[in-house]
């Protein structure tokens, strides 16, 4: 009968394998597909990709424990400037362990943190690179801040101490100048840093007419992880934005290529504060400069033009009798041609008007006879159609409110009429129409 092992028999001959033939430690280089810490100790997973086609071609595990994490963790921080994290290319000092209960692992002794800084410098020569074959590298330096930059935009967090700095130092400047802040809210650590600052730079822009320059500001906080103001997709937006763009991200190692894009780069947030109240300051002075400029030619303008209306005063009163005697002179031969012109008028109209009363005379003489005859035959018909000369004759004349009745057909019974006669008059009721 075949004699067989137990998983942990079998498990432990492995061990002792590994144990015995990989007893030393290796330098690998890998990428972090995923970062996590627990209780101390860290733990990561390792892809190789194919260079041409970008799919993993090799996976391991490999574990960190506290008391190494604990020493390489900061060192790493300080020379890389970033917390580690999934995406980033590392180079591991490692040894094989194969665990009877937990199966095969790499451990952890070292990492360098000099190979993942080259990395990342080729990822940010190669961001900046294309941005450059873009050309949008520098389109925030063509840019310029208006002269009365006071309506600010903050992209920040609203808990940064950095931004409450910021404020601060705007609100209590020395010469008192009025700064309008409104803030937009962004995750300024982490792996949402990218995407939650484009958010609030798309908002600006809905708004773009209320602003005169956008800050990026972040303060407060540690100095690591500062691979969110790396990326392309940032850098692109912030170079393409219309509003010049002022960075004070606050930290100590080489410029972000958000700082290379924006229109300005300051190191902390009550930097970005300070250049502001300069720019404005600036402003002020010359606008100062301006109004003294402005008042000594006016009071140059206000002196040469007294001189000239003195110089033109001593002169009116010689002017003014030459200019007199001509217009005299002037007046009076007018009058003489006015006085000349209205008598031959007058001598014109009286001739015309005596040669239109000898012709208007004998037609108003004749008009007149001949409208006197007219009257005449006129007054003869009116005596005779008065009414009253029928009633001398013995007629009556039968009136029903007060019109004179031509047909019994437009009465009715009890109907009051009255009938007129040469002496007195008849009020009668119709009882009967026939």
């Amino acid at each position: 009968m075949t004699k067989t092992l137990s998983l942990f028999e079998l498990n432990s001959l492995v061990a002792d394998v590994i144990n015995t033939t990989m007893s030393r430690s290796y330098w690998v280089e890998a990428e972090l597909s995923e970062v996590r810490e627990n209780r101390g100790h860290c733990y990561m997973e390792l892809i190789e990709k194919n260079e041409n086609s970008n799919v993993p071609i090799a996976r391991a595990s490999a574990k960190c424990w506290s008391n190494i994490w604990s020493a390489i963790k900061p060192y790493f921080i300080r020379i890389t400037g970033q917390q580690i994290r999934a995406g980033m290319k590392v180079m591991l000092q490692v040894h094989a362990q194969f665990h009877p209960q937990y199966g095969f692992s790499w451990i952890v002794d070292d990492i360098n943190p000099e190979y993942t800084m080259g990395d990342m410098m080729r990822k940010r020569q190669e961001i900046i690179r294309q941005l450059k074959e873009e050309g949008v590298y520098d389109l925030q330096k063509e840019l310029s801040l208006p002269l009365f930059a006071q309506r600010i935009a903050v992209i920040s967090s609203a808990t940064a101490a950095g931004y409450g700095d910021f404020c601060n130092q705007l609100e209590n400047n020395e010469l008192g100048l009025y700064f309008h802040v409104e803030l937009f809210p962004a995750i300024m650590q982490g792996d949402n840093v990218e995407s939650s600052i484009i958010a609030s730079l798309n908002h600006i822009n809905n708004r773009e007419e209320e602003f005169d320059c956008v800050v990026i500001i972040r303060g407060g906080g540690a100095t690591a992880d500062l691979s969110g103001f790396d990326t392309l997709g940032l850098a692109e937006n912030v170079a393409n934005f219309p509003l010049p763009i002022i960075t004070g991200i606050g930290h100590e190692r080489d410029e972000s290529i958000l700082d290379m894009v924006s229109y300005q780069r300051v190191k902390t947030p009550t930097a970005a504060a300070a250049y502001l109240i300069d720019h404005l300051t600036s402003t002020l002075i010359r606008v100062e400069s301006a109004q003294s400029t402005i008042i000594d030619y006016v009071k140059k303008a206000l002196e040469i033009e007294n001189m000239r209306i003195k110089h033109i005063g001593a002169q009116i009163p010689v002017l003014f009798s030459i200019v007199r005697t001509k217009q005299e002179a002037r007046l009076e031969s007018l009058f003489q041609c006015l006085f000349t012109a209205s008598k031959e008028l007058m001598k014109q109209s009286d001739f015309l008007l005596l040669s239109l009363q000898q012709r208007v005379q004998p037609a108003v003489r004749g008009r007149l006879s001949s409208e006197h005859h007219r009257l005449d035959v006129l007054e003869h018909r009116a005596r005779l159609l008065d009414p009253t000369l029928l009633l001398k004759r013995g007629y009556s004349i039968t009136l029903h409110n007060g019109k004179a009745i031509h047909n019994a057909n437009d009465l009715k019974i009890g109907d009051t009429i009255t009938t007129l006669l040469e002496i007195g008059q008849i009020e009668s009721k119709v009882e009967k129409l026939s």
